[in-house]
């Protein structure tokens, strides 16, 4: 059969080509290598997001501007999941004698839409829960919001939460619940502060706490075992009125305010949430060590799940290797503290978490079929 020598025959041979696949492959491998060896200064998450979850690789100057260097996995793979189903369609015969291939290539293509799919719509987060106490809501342990609450009511507060994706210098805040406006003149990824000193220069902050403390950016943690203590400075404005400046952190505590109306205003950087339409509540938590030793040996969180709308109401216990699975959401054993009185859980909402169970599946179907065949064969030339 004679090949194909139009512009159009030459691109489809090459995005079905073997060579592409191996450079993708070895492109893979060396993204994989960097990304594990920057986990020792960035962290497990940054250093994923840095180099896999991403379409190039950046530097950035010591000027301040970010330069690509390198392909990102989120490229690559692409490349290699176009690679993989022109390979198929092209290469590959369509019967039954090759039906064994084309189930493993349909699995190989799912495991890099699983991927794809998991960097999309994954949402992790934490939910720590006391012995007794009750939570309807779990925390971002890597973004904040924050938070205008309207605490007048002694019903209860009427909160307006702005993501931290809106909290850069210079923009302007305004929200039809809001009577004043936010206008952001400082946000810092990671901050520390102190108390104010008689040589230092004036406070930016005219209001709440901010007058009495110095605040400065501080570089963002690369350890998994910190946390960034995040920081903005925002001006409360109504029409051409200066309501005052506040400098809000998770770090400082108690919520900042105003009196406006009649009303009482709270401000608040705090983690954000994600509010879950029923609650969990911690019956009971043990820590479990091997005899005569501290290693840890289990842990395990006994809840009550409560969620009126589905009439559900029943216990469920955590522990490791075992989470439980509700409403679309996996809540994982992560960590304990205060005494073995609080128990802390990851709480992760992926939609595409079958995929990779249905792709390893479709590849061992796909490799059984294929060989089941071949010893089949094999067997047939022997008689």
């Amino acid at each position: 059969m004679r090949r194909d020598a139009s512009p159009s025959g030459r691109i489809l041979r090459a995005l079905s080509s073997l060579t592409l696949t191996i450079v993708g492959l070895a492109l893979l491998m060396i993204l994989v290598a960097v990304c594990t060896l920057l986990q020792v200064s960035m962290g497990t998450h940054r250093a994923v997001e840095a180099v896999i979850r991403t379409g190039l690789v950046w530097w950035t100057s010591p000027g301040g501007t970010r330069i690509p260097v390198f392909p990102g996995g989120g490229l690559v793979g692409g490349v290699l999941l176009v690679n993989l189903v022109f390979a198929q369609f092209l290469r590959l015969e369509l019967s039954w004698r090759k039906a064994g291939m084309w189930m493993a290539h349909l699995g190989l293509a799912l495991l890099f839409v699983g991927e794809f799919a998991t960097a999309l719509m994954q949402v992790e987060s934490q939910m720590p829960v006391e012995i007794g106490q009750t939570r309807d809501y779990s925390e971002d342990a890597r973004r904040v919001e924050l938070d205008a609450v309207d605490a007048t009511s002694p019903d209860g507060d009427t909160v307006t939460a702005i993501p931290d994706s809106f909290l850069k210098p210079g923009a302007e805040i305004a929200h039809p619940s809001l009577p004043f406006t936010l206008a952001v003149r400082e946000f810092y990824r990671n901050s520390s502060f102190r108390m104010r000193r008689p040589d230092d220069p004036p406070s930016p902050a005219t209001a709440g706490v901010g007058p009495r403390i110095f605040v400065r950016e501080a570089p963002e943690v690369g350890s998994d075992d910190e946390q960034n203590v995040p920081a903005v400075l925002v001006d409360a404005r109504r029409g051409g009125e200066d309501l005052g400046s506040f400098w809000l952190s998770p770090g400082m505590g108690a919520p900042q305010g105003l009196e406006l109306d009649g009303k009482t205003w709270r401000f608040w950087l705090r983690p954000r949430r994600y509010y879950l339409p029923f609650s969990l509540t911690l019956k009971e938590f043990h820590h479990d060590v091997y005899p005569g030793t501290d290693i840890p040996k289990n842990f395990s969180s006994l809840v009550r799940l409560d969620d009126p709308a589905a009439h559900e109401d029943r216990d469920a216990r955590i522990y490791m290797n075992h989470p439980l699975r509700y409403a679309g959401l996996t809540f994982y054993q992560a960590s304990f503290g205060r005494g073995d009185r609080l128990s802390v859980f990851q709480v992760v909402r992926n939609p595409g978490w079958r995929i990779p169970y249905l792709a390893c599946a479709l590849v061992a179907l796909g490799l059984l079929w294929h060989f089941a065949l071949k010893l089949s064969a094999s067997l047939k030339g022997v008689r």
